[in-house]
């Protein structure tokens, strides 16, 4: 049995310009974290007493004698890539899918994790990126960026760069005190509205041509929010780039924020917030407010109806919790 805990991340400033269209031509840049809340899968092999030779258990249960079969795309593709046979694979997590927060892509990174353990085989935190990369924007032909693939992978805190010849990650050096400084400011509140990001980056790969100039404004401030993350510059500079980068993107495409969204964040701006975002490609999931301490009571009390989320940065990225293989023959 092999059990793999990946973190969800949280995108900070540059997202849009890891869409492959973009940064193909004008380069492009993330600065985003992992935090501790996680996605956990468990594989083993299904022991030869069914009438079925696959069992998944995610939020419905399949069953089938056939990999072919499988209705969850990434599951199919991705045992079909690695060739894995008679499996048991559950999936729980600690916050809910489709909500802005990478979940689909932690899935395949924990999920190929848990594969190669599985095969006796070790998988490095590049590996692991670029081959759910491939599974998710090849094998199954979802749109979407690079970024949530590489964060779930390496975890931490980091500026992922993009280019026509591959990416880089690097850690953003920042003292304990600053990054727990930084932590304490943020709140991480769920909107209650779920959407599937393929389809809003559907619309955002789209509107590409068109909105170049935003883009890059919004790659630029990844070389801004750097500069305030690393130097002695107020903290107060972060929350007031993320309002600056949020309307930026909110103007790219109609199907990343909605009406209810926008009157969340204003009556957070309102109550003493100084900037924020909506986390993910849009339509909906978890809006995340820079707020300085002593208004804090205040943002929480206007959005009372929203569920709050505390959390805390994190550095390990997927990792295997539980090892402990089976010997298992090809039938």
């Amino acid at each position: 049995m092999i059990i793999t805990q990946t973190p969800f991340r949280m995108s900070f400033f540059g997202g849009g310009t890891d869409l492959p269209q973009f940064y193909e031509e004008h380069g492009g840049a993330v600065i985003s974290t992992t935090f501790d809340k996680y996605c956990y899968v468990n594989v083993r092999h299904l022991p030869r007493f069914f009438d079925y030779s696959t069992e998944l258990s995610y939020s419905k249960i399949e069953r089938v004698t056939d990999v072919n079969d499988i209705v969850h795309p990434a599951v199919r593709e991705a045992m079909k890539y690695l060739d894995m046979r008679e499996i048991r694979l559950t999936y729980e997590a600690d916050l809910p899918a489709r909500s802005g927060l990478g979940t689909s892509s932690s899935f395949a990174v924990g999920m190929l994790n848990a594969f190669y353990a599985l095969k006796g085989k070790y998988a490095d935190k590049r590996k692991l990126a670029e081959d759910a990369i491939y599974l998710e924007r090849v094998l199954c032909q979802e749109a979407g960026g690079l970024q949530d693939q590489i964060a779930a992978a390496y975890g931490g805190f980091n500026r992922i760069d993009f280019k026509g010849d591959g990416w880089d990650v690097r850690p953003l050096i920042l003292s304990p005190d600053r990054k727990k400084a930084l932590n304490r400011k943020l709140l991480l509140f769920f909107t209650g509205f779920s959407r599937f990001s393929a389809d809003i980056q559907t619309s955002t790969s789209r509107a590409i041509k068109d909105k170049t100039a935003q883009l890059l404004e919004m790659l630029s401030l990844v070389d801004e929010a750097e500069r305030i993350l690393t130097s002695k510059t107020e903290l107060s500079e972060f929350g007031r780039l993320l309002d600056h980068t949020w309307r930026l993107k909110r103007g790219i495409t109609s199907r990343i924020s909605t009406d209810s969204i926008d009157a969340l964040y204003e009556k957070a701006i309102k109550a003493g917030a100084l900037g924020g975002k909506l986390l993910g490609a849009g339509g909906g999931g978890f809006l995340l407010f820079y707020v300085e301490e002593e208004n804090q009571p205040a943002v929480r009390k206007a959005l009372e109806d929203l569920l709050f989320v505390p959390f805390e940065f994190e550095n390990g990225g997927t990792r295997v919790i539980f090892y402990d293989p089976e010997s298992w023959e090809l039938p």
